[in-house]
C-alpha cells in the first residue's frame, strides 16, 4: 500500500492530516483541527500513519 499522507494547516490555522490512495481517492482524514502539529501527528499515527 503506497498511500500518501499529508499534514497541513487549514484555513483556520489548525493542523489536519489527509490520507490519499494511489488512485487519488481520499481514504482518511482528521475529523478535527489541532492547534499543535505534534497532536495532529499523534492522531494520524492512531489511524495508521508510520512516518513514511
Amino acid at each position: 500500500m503506497n498511500d500518501k499522507w499529508e499534514v497541513y494547516k487549514d484555513n483556520a490555522g489548525e493542523w489536519r492530516w489527509r490520507r490519499t490512495a494511489p488512485n487519488g481517492n481520499i481514504v482518511g482524514a482528521s475529523t478535527q483541527g489541532y492547534a499543535n502539529r505534534v497532536d495532529c501527528l499523534a492522531n494520524a499515527q492512531r489511524n495508521g500513519y508510520t512516518g513514511n
